[in-house]
């Protein structure tokens, strides 16, 4: 079996490093050094940086961390240690190309067999960028189940994952995937059981659905989107009715909630329904940031899927121009209201959107949070402690401490000093394996 399981990681491109390093001897404590550490929610590095790890968890952190006797040493040098990145907001069973039509022909055309190969590999690449979980907040063809599931048991490598099954959201509405096909080419109407709902008990009844066949938490399409074709960008999708029966049935599943919302309204109605996270949050005026905050809810930005968006078009990627006019509004709005939740003290989340940009950059969202004004130590929290809160994993990763998971990365010099090293990912431990090791190359 060992050996299936390392021929399987080498055909989804592994490599020999990563697979070698897997097992580690029972017992036997691994002692990671730099000239630094950050533990993922205090307001300063520390020096030097010592994580000590024994059986997948951390047991000591910190300047003055014992080492054991017998433990094998890892000198990382002139690097940072950190908690493994988090991103709240990923697509891993998706990645967009310079060419939106043939994307759009290959959700159609390719098994989802194939559709299931490609995600591995781009959560293989997610996880040595340095992040170690992921909410994966849309999917198709329970991809996203499948892929959990063999990264979980160990049959590929990648981060651990949240996942939602299918976003639920309103006939014709962002999450309706066959919103722009004409009428009967599926053969049926979508409906709760593909996330798509009209009223409060079709709501409850797509929540149990995701439930039922897998998720982890739920997602909720407040709002039109960027890349839709049938919507405005800015428009409310789901009722308060709809959104307060989504909160109240996702509350006693014990699932926690996130909301797509451009606009205000949509993101208002979601956030008095209880939804945990508000993503993307272009248009949001100074009411909704205001009760955002009133109700503790999470900001979670997805500032790299505008950079995605631009360099393309600096390509002349051809997208109708109805995208185009909403893309470019997104733009400037998007940026504008996270320096007003800046200023507002908002609670902050890290989400990316990795799908609607490729894979393996989602760290450039670190340095996009700081261009606009943030401090880099507050976005270096976002994605560690903030974010495991976000998830409802606060008791097991987030932060560099005794007890939880040994989830590590490095990264060359300070980040606090230069955020743009968080893209600069030199080591990557999961749970006490290590899957990338540049100085030891």
């Amino acid at each position: 079996m060992r050996k299936w399981i390392v021929a399987l990681l080498v055909l989804f491109g592994a490599s020999g490093q990563a697979c070698a390093q897997q097992a580690k001897p029972a017992g036997k404590s691994v002692v990671l050094k730099a000239a630094r550490m950050y533990d993922g929610k205090s307001a300063a590095l520390v020096k030097p940086g010592v994580v000590v790890v024994s059986d997948g968890k951390i047991t000591a952190a910190g300047p003055n961390a014992a080492i054991p006797a017998g433990a094998e040493v890892i000198e990382l040098g002139d690097a940072t240690l950190l908690p493994g990145f988090i991103d709240a907001h990923t697509h891993l069973s998706m990645e967009a190309s310079d060419d939106w039509k043939q994307d759009r022909l290959d959700s159609l055309q390719k098994s989802v067999a194939e559709m299931a190969l490609d995600a591995s590999v781009y959560a293989r690449r997610t996880l040595l960028a340095g992040f170690t979980t992921v909410r994966d907040v849309g999917s198709n063809d329970y991809i996203d189940v499948g892929l959990r599931n063999a990264i979980r048991s160990g049959k590929i490598i990648g981060p651990r994952m949240l996942v939602t099954v299918h976003a639920i959201g309103s006939t014709g509405g962002h999450c309706d995937e066959t919103a722009g096909f004409r009428a009967g080419l599926f053969g049926r109407e979508t409906g709760p059981l593909d996330g798509v709902i009209n009223g409060a008990d079709q709501a409850r009844q797509a929540v149990r659905l995701d439930h039922k066949y897998g998720a982890d938490m739920i997602k909720v399409c407040a709002t039109g989107g960027v890349l839709s074709l049938t919507d405005d960008v800015d428009s409310p999708q789901l009722t308060q009715e709809e959104l307060n029966a989504i909160g109240d049935e996702a509350r006693a599943l014990r699932l926690k909630t996130a909301a797509h919302a451009h606009g205000s309204e949509g993101a208002k109605r979601a956030v008095l329904a209880g939804i945990n996270s508000i993503e993307h949050c272009s248009f949001l005026d100074d009411e909704t940031l205001d009760l955002m905050k009133a109700h503790g809810t999470f900001f979670v930005a997805t500032l790299m899927p505008i950079v995605g968006e631009q360099e393309r078009i600096r390509r002349g990627v051809y997208y109708p121009p109805a995208i185009l006019v909403k893309a470019n509004a997104a733009l400037e709005g998007a940026h504008k209201t996270f320096q007003r939740a800046l200023a507002k003290g908002l609670r902050f989340g890290f989400g990316t959107d990795a799908g609607v940009y490729a894979h393996g950059r989602n760290a450039e969202e670190f340095g996009q949070m700081v261009a606009l004004g943030m401090k880099p130590i507050d976005a270096l929290r976002s994605a560690m402690s903030s974010d495991a809160e976000l998830l409802g994993l606060a008791d097991k990763i987030g932060t560099l401490e005794a007890g939880k998971l040994a989830d590590v990365v490095a990264v060359p010099g300070d980040p606090a000093e230069n955020i743009r090293q968080t893209e600069k990912v030199l080591f990557v431990m999961k749970e006490g394996v290590v899957y990338r090791n540049d100085r030891a190359k």
